[in-house]
């Protein structure tokens, strides 16, 4: 037996450790982690027992993603910079900042050693180059230093709109849901989860602010599509006290349809294996009815 430690340690009464993006991953695989809330017939004994237990997502680590090896080692590493935005083929990989340059500087290198979603990872193997971003300033009109200082001026506040809201919309723009996890006089440790919007950009991670809300650390993992539909799918039984019926009827689908999304997704395990007989048999079919139980089946859990 291996006895597991939490990833944020009190080390003194002003030190607090904790490994990079586990604090985040955590969060995420602890999503309703206990399973059903509300003992429905359809739920498996495993699912009353154990809940998602095991649960595990897949990752690589940065020295896995092929090129990100040699973009570190030719960046160039700007006067006062104190983070970084690792974007492959065009996608938003990871948010990186730290509360000091001279801390930039000495862990630019370890975004080898962290954790990058299996989207990414397959960006960097199989996408094809993508064109550079490239400033054009007009010959006309310039006739002096002063109108060339306007022009690039006015160059770097397009491309930073540009940058913010589509480039990097999908991590600045979108609603998460954060959580404190650990407060040390003035600076709070916090994770965040997103929304879980299938067909579109989540993200994961983790931070340090000051009282003013103001970032002093930050890391963050965007997750694959399937891993948004996993999230999606938690999220939405949650809501509705683990119900098939009423999920399935907020999602415009049928409970076998329902059914049969959370086999794909991984959850197969979760319901009785005559009900996920049931949903197949009628996806073969193409039975629509549902076999939502009535109120008086649900029972008090002892979870």
């Amino acid at each position: 037996m291996r006895p597991h430690r939490r990833t944020d340690r009190r080390e003194a009464s002003n030190r607090l450790r904790f490994l990079p993006l586990h604090l985040a991953l955590e969060g995420y695989l602890a999503l309703h982690f206990g399973g059903p809330t509300v003992l429905w017939a359809e739920w498996s004994q495993r699912a009353v027992r154990a809940g998602l237990s095991p649960r595990a997502e897949e990752a690589y680590r940065g020295a896995e993603v092929r090129g990100l090896a040699d973009a570190l080692r030719v960046f160039e590493i700007l006067r006062g910079q104190c983070g970084v935005l690792v974007y492959v083929a065009d996608a938003l990989a990871a948010a990186f900042a730290v509360p000091h340059p001279e801390d930039y500087r000495a862990l630019h290198a370890t975004l080898l050693h962290d954790l990058f979603g299996e989207l990414i990872h397959h960006y960097a193997l199989l996408s094809a180059p993508v064109p550079e971003f490239r400033a054009s300033i007009p010959g006309p009109g310039i006739r002096s230093l002063a109108d060339l200082r306007a022009a690039v001026d006015g160059q770097e506040r397009a491309w930073a709109g540009f940058h913010d809201d589509t480039m990097a919309a999908g991590l600045l723009a979108a609603p998460v849901r954060s959580r404190p996890v650990y407060r040390a006089g003035r600076f709070t440790l916090g994770r965040f989860l997103p929304e879980f919007r299938p067909g579109r950009e989540n993200h994961i991670g983790e931070t340090i602010t000051d009282e003013d809300g103001r970032i002093a650390y930050l890391k963050t993992f965007r997750l694959s599509e399937a891993q948004v539909r996993r999230g999606f799918l938690l999220d939405t039984l949650a809501a509705h006290d683990w119900h098939l019926g009423a999920a399935a009827a907020a999602l415009n689908g049928t409970e076998a349809q329902l059914g049969l999304r959370l086999e794909a997704a991984g959850f197969g395990a979760l319901l009785r294996q005559d009900v996920l007989d049931g949903y197949r048999k009628r996806a073969r079919t193409g039975t629509a009815a549902g076999t939502a139980q009535p109120e008086a089946s649900r029972r008090p859990s002892s979870k």
